[in-house]
């Protein structure tokens, strides 16, 4: 039998049923899957995403500089792997020993390829990750744009996995199918939108979204649709700008805070398109799932997860301009044939990023590297 570590700094509800699926794959194939992690951050308790996976192992994490460095305690953990798997990031001053010292495992990193919002992509901590991505034997990058990003900093192609990074999107579907014409009049109804067109926005609220981006946007295509209404979904540091906009505009704006689970995926059936202008990351596959295209721009700000969009199919990326992005939006409430595509292969995304897809590509990466 071969083992397979997978360090976690910190486990996410998420992640949970990613890893139940690779170990049952795995050990089918006589490989045995362990998973050390260790607990958030003070700064990151208020996202209350943190699990526990019951057959993982916990290892406390000592942080340092108000959580600006990390250090796992995972030396003893790594003694009988064959293969052990790292997220990289600077801040994890354990992974130096295992990146610098002589190992008698393969090591591999997981991860976005590199700092897609860094400030200065030339900075020395931003060189340093880019050399650290050649100091590994095995890649398993997020998305097919970390692919790229790893391949420009010279790593074999043949020895990196894209994982089509994916989160459980079976609950959303479920709660989906029991959503009926009658509650969506009737959301409509509450909200005062008794005809017209609905764009979405559904995020956090916070700077890198470009949330004046989208009032601007919002207000023009209030005048290219007359009977247009925007509904927001979410809560964040910029919610008390979003209250004021949506005051300002009472009849067509509504502001509606955090909404989960079939809430999230009531407003999802009442909307024809989402706007998000700004950073577009796993949420794009909400968008995919209820068949509602996503319109977003080339800001420069995505996670990898953007990658999924494929322009005019499923979704639709402008220019970063708002004359581009009110143009395409404007297009897509008003041509119904174009819209009915861009749905269809929305949904058909929705079938392929699936979080059984992710667990395949990383298995299959994993019996790769171990024969590599």
């Amino acid at each position: 039998m071969k083992n397979v570590l997978v360090i976690q700094r910190r486990m996410t509800h998420y992640r949970i049923k990613l890893f139940d699926l690779m170990r049952e794959n795995l050990v089918s194939q006589g490989v045995v899957l362990g998973v050390v992690y260790g607990q958030a951050a003070q700064s990151e308790l208020s996202k209350r995403d943190s699990a526990e996976l019951s057959w993982g192992t916990f290892a406390k994490n000592k942080y340092l500089l108000e959580g600006r460095l990390c250090w796992q305690s995972i030396g003893m953990h790594i003694a009988k792997s064959d293969l052990v798997i790292v997220t990289q990031e600077n801040k994890l001053l354990s992974n130096y020993p295992l990146l610098l010292g002589r190992r008698h495992y393969k090591l591999a990193f997981w991860g976005h390829g590199g700092n897609l919002q860094a400030a200065n992509p030339n900075s020395l901590k931003e060189r340093f990750k880019r050399w650290t991505t050649n100091q590994v034997d095995w890649w398993f990058a997020y998305t097919q744009m970390s692919v790229g990003l790893v391949q420009q900093c010279g790593f074999p192609t043949e020895r990196i996995t894209d994982l089509e990074n994916a989160v459980d999107t079976t609950e959303l579907l479920e709660q989906q199918s029991t959503i009926s014409s009658t509650e969506i009049d009737q959301l409509k109804q509450n909200l005062g939108i008794n005809h017209g067109q609905v764009g979405l926005y559904l995020g956090s609220l916070y700077e890198e979204k470009r949330l004046d981006f989208l009032f601007a946007a919002a207000q023009r295509l209030k005048q290219q649709v007359p009977h247009f209404h925007l509904v927001i979904v979410g809560d964040g540091p910029m919610r008390p700008e979003v209250e004021v906009f949506c005051a300002a505009h009472p009849d067509w704006c509504h502001y509606v805070g955090i909404q989960k689970g079939r809430d999230k995926m009531l407003y999802l059936s009442l909307a024809n398109v989402v706007l998000n202008p700004g950073l577009v990351g796993l949420g794009i596959l909400d968008s995919f799932v209820a068949g509602v295209p996503m319109a977003t721009t080339d800001c420069g700000l995505h996670s990898p997860e953007v990658a999924y969009l494929e322009n005019g199919v499923n979704g639709v990326m402008t220019a970063n301009t708002l004359e581009a992005y009110v143009a395409a939006v404007t297009r897509i409430l008003s041509d119904e044939q174009y819209a009915s595509q861009l749905k269809q292969s929305a949904k058909a995304a929705a079938a392929h990023y699936t979080i059984e897809n992710m667990a395949n590509n990383f298995c299959a990466g994993i019996l790769q590297a171990l024969k590599s």
